[in-house]
């Protein structure tokens, strides 16, 4: 019923690739086409998307790599089908951050020898499948969320913990190591659940509500909420739509739209603080609704989805963007997922199609590097507490992107200017 095809040419430059979905003419333009979930394996060998009508299609990446060098890895295509729309998938386990940033290895090998990497999917009908990628076999059901499952997450900690979103209001922390027996019921939001993520030291769960216009904090460890971020505050209707935690935990982005505008907020999760407002220097970009957000693996860039299907690529702190594709109105995109290495990201959109895209690659100056260590294991009011110089406490915190938005500061190092 389905294949795929590559498409590397294009008027725009930055497009590497596009794979596009071939269906019975009775199929196009019909709901259930959607791509509304990509996602890269740990290692980055391995791309999955949901390509609609409940099928999910993997491919090894990059597109040309051949088999292993030991010839025991299948590297073939291949094709998961769900039996309804899939709205949400995630590979895991993620190794923790130290053995991240080393050199692929090989999968871990489980009880019998095999190995495995996993691929949960999250359903329309509330069930989430968890795949055996390179067996290509069903390994269990979850059976709980009675909406669908809008997002699926593997926290970066090597462990089996898979937590997930779902139009009924709740998230649910499951132990896959127990296929499930042992799952935790986060309650709280009012409305459906558009989006989760999960901060790089597994400390704390973060969602953002599409309808009631709230952003949750939740702790992983104790399975306890922790903070409404917009405090009740938020009297403008508007929908939130996309959230994720920069590669240390110390900056958490939400994406809005409010009807005929989007801004995107930057916060501090341990305090509370909204850092920065984006579309409080960027008014003439508001012009389409925000489908996705993720933080670049360095952190120094943030990708943006609309509606338009155009990719935006923002650096903080900066008043352009760094990147910017052409507008395409014929579909809408839905979806992002950088490689874990960075430089390529994936888009999905309406129609079913993915395309991957050349993102800026910037050397991160030492001062990131240091504050990116730093906040890893340092919170906000750990910082607050040093005897620091007041510039330095700022940048350790993120409260000087407001000022460089102000002044168009373009490097770090001008941070450090007296």
């Amino acid at each position: 019923m389905c294949s795929t095809e590559s498409k590397p040419t294009s008027p725009d430059p930055a497009l590497l690739l596009e794979l596009k979905t071939r269906r019975p003419p009775s199929l196009l333009d019909l709901a259930g086409c959607e791509t509304w979930s990509v996602d890269f394996s740990p290692d980055g060998a391995w791309f999955a998307w949901s390509m609609g009508h409940g099928i999910v299609w993997v491919v090894a990446w990059p597109l040309d790599s051949e088999e292993g060098q030991d010839g025991e890895t299948d590297r073939e295509d291949k094709s998961f089908s769900c039996g309804h729309p899939v709205w949400g998938l995630a590979f895991g386990p993620r190794p923790p951050r130290s053995a991240a940033a080393a050199p692929p290895t090989k999968p871990s090998q489980g009880s019998k020898g095999k190995s495995t990497l996993l691929l949960a999917t999250g359903l329309e009908n509330g069930v989430i499948k968890v795949w055996n990628v390179l067996t290509g076999n069903a390994v269990f059901d979850l059976h709980g969320h009675e909406g669908v499952v809008r997002n699926l997450f593997f926290p970066q900690n090597g462990s089996l913990t898979l937590v997930s979103s779902s139009r009924d209001k709740t998230l649910r922390v499951w132990d896959l190591a127990r296929k499930g027996k042992n799952v935790q019921v986060l309650s709280g939001h009012k409305d459906w659940i558009s989006c989760c993520c999960v901060s790089s030291d597994c400390s704390m769960i973060a969602s953002v509500g599409r309808f009631d216009r709230m952003v949750c904090l939740w702790s992983l460890r104790s399975y306890t909420f922790i903070r409404n971020l917009t405090g009740g505050t938020n009297k403008k209707l508007c929908l939130l739509s996309s959230c994720d935690f920069s590669p240390d935990g110390a900056v958490l982005a939400t994406a809005a739209f409010s009807g005929s505008s989007w801004w995107i907020d930057l916060w501090d999760p341990y305090t509370a603080e909204k850092l920065a407002t984006l579309a409080d220097y960027f008014e003439d970009y508001g012009q389409n609704q925000i489908s996705a957000i993720q933080f670049s693996p360095d952190g120094l860039h943030l990708a943006i989805v609309t509606d338009d299907r155009a990719l935006r690529i923002w650096e903080p702190g900066e008043r352009h963007m760094a990147m910017q594709t052409k507008r395409d109105g014929d579909s809408s995109g839905l979806c992002c997922n950088y490689h874990p290495q960075g430089g390529v990201i994936a888009t999905g959109t309406r129609d079913g199609h993915v395309r991957f895209w050349r993102t800026p690659r910037t050397v991160p100056s030492l001062c990131h590097l240091c504050r990116s260590i730093m906040r890893y294991s340092v919170s906000t009011h750990q910082i607050e507490a040093l005897p620091l110089p007041k510039r330095i406490l700022e940048y350790l915190t993120y409260r000087n992107i407001p000022e460089r938005l102000k002044t168009c500061c373009s490097s770090d190092e001008e941070d450090w200017e007296s």
